[in-house]
C-alpha cells in the first residue's frame, strides 16, 4: 500500500495516550516533634491526547477529556478536513475497532479514508508511540509537578504544539 499509494492520499498514523494528573504534595501545620498525618483526597484526573503523524512530517495533537468513540470521531473528522483523503493507520483500541458509529463513518467515507489496521499488540510499529514516550519519559510531562489540573493540561498542549518529531513513518510501518 505504501508503494502504490493512490494519488492525492496522505499517509497518517494515529494513536492516543492518557496523561494522569495526580496532585500529591500536601502541607500541614504540626507541633514540633510530632508526627503529622496528612489525609489525601484522591485527585486523579485524566486527559486524553490524540496524535497523528503524516508521511510529510505534519503532526496533529488534540487533547480531550476522554478516549472514546465520540472524541475519536471528532478527531478523525478534523483529520479529514485537513487532508481530504487519507490512508489511516490505527491500532485496535476499542473505540477504533468495535464502535458501530466509527464503522459507519468509515464506511460512509470509504472513498476518502482508507483504514489500515496495525497488528495487535505491536506498538513498536506506531511512530506516535515514540511521541508519547518522549513526552512522558524524556521530558517528564506526566511526572512534573503542576499546582493545578489546568496548568497540567496547558503543559501537555504546549509541549505537543511546539515539539517537532522528526520520525520516519515508513521506518516504523515497514519493520
Amino acid at each position: 500500500m505504501l508503494n502504490n499509494k493512490p494519488k492525492g492520499f496522505t499517509v497518517v498514523v494515529e494513536d492516543e495516550s492518557i496523561f494522569t494528573y495526580e496532585n500529591r504534595i500536601k502541607k500541614k501545620w504540626a507541633k514540633k516533634g510530632s508526627k503529622p498525618r496528612i489525609i489525601q483526597i484522591g485527585t486523579k484526573q485524566k486527559s486524553c491526547v490524540f496524535g497523528s503523524l503524516t508521511e510529510n512530517g505534519q503532526q496533529i495533537f488534540r487533547q480531550y477529556p476522554k478516549c472514546n468513540q465520540d472524541y475519536f470521531l471528532k478527531y478523525v473528522k478534523e483529520l479529514k478536513r485537513k487532508f481530504a483523503k487519507i490512508i489511516l493507520y490505527l491500532d485496535r483500541a476499542p473505540w477504533h475497532k468495535t464502535s458501530q458509529a466509527v464503522a459507519q463513518y468509515f464506511k460512509k467515507h470509504q472513498d476518502e479514508i482508507v483504514v489500515k489496521w496495525l497488528p495487535p499488540k505491536w506498538p513498536e510499529l506506531n511512530p506516535v508511540e515514540e511521541c508519547w514516550h518522549q513526552g512522558k519519559n524524556a521530558n517528564k510531562l506526566g511526572l512534573k509537578y503542576h499546582p493545578t489540573y489546568q496548568g497540567f493540561k496547558s503543559s501537555i498542549t504546549d509541549y505537543y504544539r511546539t515539539r517537532h518529531f522528526k520520525l520516519n513513518l515508513f521506518k516504523y510501518l515497514c519493520q
